[in-house]
């Protein structure tokens, strides 16, 4: 089998746990804290290593990680309906996940797509038991219908932190030079945090998150990647400024601030970045 036609299978896959991970966050964050949302928060980070395994092969392929988001089933009003939606997510992964194990031949891929088919047969189980136990336990959706000013301030900062998420992931993988290859990866966490800061919020605060991305800068020379995350960085830096001087709510100016400082940081480490790739 030709690497182009692994990488295609390899990113039909990517695209398969980057759909899995907003799925199962967008279920977490709409519970509120609680024992089953942390549940499900940690199967997430495990789809999120999934997504990392694959993204480090197809760039060792000589391919491009795709960063599109593959199906997602958010059907459902009840959790226990939530949970078997994620139960027929992890269905469609284990039998894509079969099939690719199938008819790749490289014998190191195949022990990788094993690797995580076995993970996924375990989600399967996990989730069908949260069925049972979301009944039980009354978990409900704590998600309401604000659309006030805050609500808008904080969709808008959730759109960005996704979209620099994927960005700096892309970028990380896309890079030849491992210290910013680390760095990039870094603050594509930092970013995660910030995500889950501000859903959290929104939840709390009787919105519902909206997880969508803005475009995405693509471009595969690291000069060009940190001049674009630098761009972005200082922008959205001045919004969040912005914002935190228009809201009253002590706490949530006090998020958007903290939020702010680390963006700013991350233009202090891109362009340290840039200088050393420009030498």
């Amino acid at each position: 089998m030709k690497n182009e036609e692994i990488i295609a299978l390899l990113n039909e896959d990517l695209e398969g746990e980057h759909g899995a991970i907003i799925q199962y966050l967008g279920h977490a964050y709409a519970m509120g804290e609680g024992e089953l949302a942390c549940e499900i928060e940690a199967i997430a980070r495990e789809e999120m290593r999934h997504l990392d395994f694959l993204a480090e092969i197809i760039f060792e392929l000589g391919g491009k990680p795709s960063m599109k988001r593959g199906k997602m089933r958010m059907e459902g009003t009840l959790v226990p309906d939530w949970m078997k939606n994620d139960v027929l997510l992890e269905d469609d992964a284990i039998t894509m996940y079969k099939e690719h194990i199938k008819i790749i031949d490289d014998v190191k891929i195949k022990r990788l797509l094993k690797r995580i088919l076995s993970d996924e047969e375990s989600h399967h189980g996990q989730f069908a038991h949260f069925v049972e136990k979301a009944k039980k336990e009354g978990t409900e959706d704590l998600r309401g219908d604000r659309k006030d000013k805050v609500a808008q301030v904080l969709n808008w900062g959730i759109e960005h932190e996704y979209t620099v998420i994927l960005q700096y992931l892309l970028h990380s993988y896309m890079a030849t030079n491992a210290e910013m290859k680390t760095e990039m990866e870094d603050q594509a966490i930092n970013e995660m945090q910030h995500m889950g800061w501000l859903a959290e919020e929104m939840v709390s605060g009787k919105g519902s998150p909206r997880a969508e991305h803005a475009e995405i800068d693509s471009s595969i020379e690291m000069g060009d990647m940190l001049r674009a995350d630098i761009k972005i960085e200082k922008e959205v830096a001045a919004e969040y400024d912005r914002a935190a001087g228009e809201v009253t709510d002590p706490d949530l100016k006090k998020l958007l601030e903290r939020i702010r400082n680390h963006e700013l940081y991350h233009v202090e480490v891109f362009s340290d970045l840039l200088k050393e790739v420009e030498k």
